[in-house]
């Protein structure tokens, strides 16, 4: 499939985020936010991943699909403790790079599998996977719908799906919704309700957990980290990213708080008959 020029943007400029997520100030920060060092680029922490291991039921015998897995978290962190085998799939090769690499280092290779490839046309078989998992990914997808519809064409009936996403609140104003287009994910936007958007893709919501507190307490930390390693940060991003970064960031802040930008995870099933 050829790509148009902003996605192949898109896809460079994720291949360039992954790379300085490898870096000793970048990792550092990730630690002390998300108590990882991945060089991820979603909002998920520790005790989240956890969270989506039980919900998942991962063990040995499930099979994981990791979508938009970047250089692995939290992916390999949930083969790792659960031993469940994990195939991770992103369109950047790089991530999928630094990735693979790090489940060499941490001897857990055997249980992992990557893929370069589009979460709106996975290159999987249908019916292949027993769980799915992905973190803030929808709201930096434009193809939000396909990409469900994808996901519900390879798990098996009997699977499951946990995933977190942010989203402009239902209600919202459309000056506050404005501001969160700009504030947020570049997709943050979406044409209906996520639950409505499960229903006509195949899926059952069996739970939802509001995140927003955390993850106004999580970007609150960033700001401070990026801010308190001001010098350092701005030697990998530059300058412009970096003002830029934490201006938008500390508006993201303000809207979280008034409850216009919210942070969700939902776990589903297949819809049946």
């Amino acid at each position: 499939m050829r790509r148009s020029a902003e996605e192949i943007a898109r896809i460079e400029r994720l291949d360039r985020l992954y790379l300085r997520g490898q870096t000793d100030i970048m990792r550092a920060i990730e630690r002390s936010i998300c108590g990882c060092d991945y060089g991820g680029t979603s909002w998920t922490t520790r005790d989240e991943a956890e969270n989506v291991s039980r919900l998942l039921d991962l063990c040995p015998e499930k099979r994981l699909l990791d979508i938009g897995a970047g250089s692995g978290w939290p992916g390999l962190y949930l083969a790792k403790i659960s031993d469940c085998d994990v195939t991770l799939v992103d369109l950047p090769a790089e991530g999928i790079r630094i990735a693979m690499s790090r489940a060499s280092a941490e001897l857990i290779s055997e249980n992992c599998s990557a893929a370069v490839g589009d979460g709106s046309a996975l290159p999987f078989k249908s019916g292949k996977f027993d769980a799915i998992s992905h973190s803030d990914v929808l709201c930096c997808l434009e193809a939000k719908l396909a990409v469900l519809e994808e996901c519900r064409r390879v798990v098996r009936n009997e699977g499951a799906m946990v995933f977190s996403v942010i989203y402009i609140a239902p209600g919202a104003s459309s000056e506050k919704a404005a501001e969160a287009v700009v504030a947020g994910p570049p997709y943050i936007e979406a044409e209906c309700g996520y639950p409505e958007m499960l229903e006509k893709t195949g899926w059952k919501i069996t739970d939802r957990i509001d995140l927003s507190s955390e993850f106004a307490h999580s970007t609150r930390r960033l700001v401070q980290e990026w801010t308190g390693n001001e010098s350092r940060v701005r030697a990998v991003v530059g300058d412009l990213e970096f003002d830029d970064y934490v201006t938008r960031k500390i508006n993201m802040i303000t809207l979280i708080l008034n409850g216009t930008i919210r942070r969700e995870l939902f776990q589903v099933v297949p819809s049946i008959g």
